[in-house]
Parts: structure tokens; sequence; C-alpha cells
């Protein structure tokens, strides 16, 4: 299997590697940044292992989530991460997540990174639908999916055990059709 590479005008999408590691601790030992992600804060260790574990995987693999770097392509720091996942019944279905350094957010970056995404899942691999789930308190994540025209599907309340308290979510999706659509709309 290839390596998923995925340019955008500032940023390489690519597999994690050890050298990441002081760049990934930068933020995934933050406790704003993890707020609301499925993880907590990580220690070297467990970093260390998280990268280590997932640049053995490969996309297309269904059920298996793959975290990817997000890299500044003129630093060639390491400025967040990314996952994708092909639903196991359905490999026509993508599950997405993006994670921010707390030193890089309010810069486009999340944007760049999800629209990169999303035409590489819809115009590459052929995706019909990608799904996106949020914490229904992250409001930032909210505004950045509706800006960039994902549909509110659902909103799933304390249906999450999460950091010690029951949390509540939101589904949103965009179906590649809706994609096509914002494209060509883009262009007039």
């Amino acid at each position: 299997m290839k390596p998923l590479y995925i340019n955008t005008t500032r940023l390489n999408i690519r597999h994690l590697a050890l050298s990441d590691l002081s760049d990934f601790m930068t933020y995934r030992s933050n406790p704003e940044v993890t707020k609301y992600q499925g993880f907590d804060v990580m220690t070297t260790e467990q970093a260390e292992e998280f990268i280590k574990d997932n640049s053995t995987k490969y996309f297309g693999n269904a059920g298996e989530w793959v975290q990817y770097a997000i890299e500044n392509s003129a630093t060639g720091k390491l400025i967040g991460d990314c996952a994708i996942k092909l639903d196991l019944y359905d490999i026509r279905i993508a599950e997405i997540g993006i994670t921010i350094s707390h030193l890089e957010q309010r810069k486009g970056y999340a944007k760049e990174v999800l629209l990169g995404i999303l035409a590489f899942l819809f115009d590459e691999i052929k995706i019909h639908r990608v799904v996106e789930i949020v914490d229904a308190e992250n409001r930032a994540s909210i505004q950045l999916l509706k800006s960039i025209g994902f549909r509110e599907e659902g909103h799933f309340i304390e249906n999450i055990f999460f950091k010690g308290k029951w949390g509540s979510e939101f589904q949103y999706a965009m179906l590649k059709r809706e994609w096509n659509e914002l494209r060509e709309n883009s262009k007039k």
C-alpha cells in the first residue's frame, strides 16, 4: 500500500513520523486542545507509541482510524493531525477528525485541511458521504463545518460518557453531490 499524501496551499497531510514527536507533544499534552477530543492529554511514551502505531497503518482499511500529520509546508513543522476512517460496513462512507495545535489556531489551517481531505475523499477516492461527529460545546468546530457546507443531521443528547461526565454531540455530514454543488457554485 502506498502512503497517503495530500498537498494543500500551505500544508502537507502525510503519515506521522517519530521526528514529529516534539511538535506532537506540544499540543497533545495541552488540556485545552484535548478538551473536546475523544482522547485525553498524552505522556511522551503514549505519544511515541501512538505515532509508531499510526505510521504502520494505511488508508483504506474498513473500520480503522488512521491518524495523519498536518505539516506546515514552509517550515516543515507539525501543526496538528487529522484522522480518516472508512466505515466498517460500507467503504463509500468516511468519518474524519482534525486537531490543530493551540499555537496554530485561527490561521485558517483547519479549513484548509478539511477542504483538502474532502477533495481527496470525494474527487479521488469517490467517497459517497463524509461524516464528522463534534462535541455539542465545540462552537469553533461547529462553525467551521457549517462554513464549509456540512449539514447538521443529528443532535445526540448525553450520548457519550466522556472525561468523567455525560456529553452531547452533533453529527454533520456532506454527500458527494453536495460537494460537487459547492464546487460548481464557487466557480460562478
